[in-house]
């Protein structure tokens, strides 16, 4: 699968430096984009600018699968809670969070907290229904037999429907990690000095597509990172499930 991967990337950056090389379409090649990379990187502005991001990230995107999982956990468990709940977490779903922006402005300020909540909110409406919806799927069967074999409410939410509920869980986390990078550049519109999306935008008004293209590089990298991580995470999780 590694290899199948790499073979991916280098056909990927092949394609894209013969297109830009016979002048096929207006954008920098491969080479410039490596250089400004160096470049950035050598001056110390790509680190800053990643660490600022991503720091913006793991906060909004933590706080949110923090709230999240217990949240999806009383919406499945507990019809009361999910006649409650459920209401507002469809309402604000149906939102885009960057039209949250000017509200998180007005009431937040412009530091970092209207970023982060964005963010948050963000990894928070991805991730709850996930978790929802694997509580509520899990199989009738295995709960019963739990009860038949004397197991109680908090022994049966422990030992059937945590585990049964993972991978669904999982499956939101990953979901809520793309949402929180996806969120990140509008929300360093946010009066922000600093930061990939920041640096995008700055790029912006003066034409600069290498660096546009340097920050666009460095978000999926780190994305693609983070998310490996999830992935090794969900199948330590979820060793007990079957694979295809």
């Amino acid at each position: 699968m590694l290899g199948l991967n790499l073979l991916a990337v280098a056909a990927g950056l092949a394609a894209w430096w013969g297109l830009t090389a016979a002048g096929a379409i207006g954008l920098p090649g491969p080479g410039d984009v490596a250089l400004q990379a160096l470049a950035s990187a050598r001056d110390g502005q790509l680190f800053g600018d990643a660490a600022a991001s991503l720091a913006r990230v793991l906060a909004g995107f933590l706080l949110g699968i923090a709230l999240a999982v217990p949240v999806g956990f009383l919406m499945g468990w507990y019809a009361v809670a999910r006649g409650l709940v459920e209401p507002y977490v469809q309402f604000f779903r149906v939102i885009p969070p960057l039209a949250i922006i000017p509200l998180a402005i007005v009431t937040l300020g412009i530091g970092e907290a209207p970023k982060v909540f964005v963010i948050f909110l963000a990894a928070f409406l991805s991730s709850v229904v996930a978790t929802y919806q694997g509580v509520v799927g899990v199989d009738r069967t295995f709960i019963d037999a739990a009860r038949v074999l004397g197991a109680g409410d908090f022994t049966i939410f422990r030992r059937v429907v945590v585990p049964a509920s993972t991978p669904f869980i999982m499956v939101g986390v990953r979901i809520g990690l793309g949402s929180s990078w996806a969120t990140v550049v509008a929300a360093e519109l946010i009066a922000a000095q600093s930061g990939l999306g920041f640096r995008m935008q700055q790029a912006q008004l003066y034409y600069d597509l290498p660096t546009i293209f340097v920050s666009l590089v460095a978000i999926g990298v780190l994305g693609l990172a983070m998310d490996r991580g999830v992935v090794a995470l969900d199948r330590r999780l979820t060793a007990w499930q079957e694979r295809a």
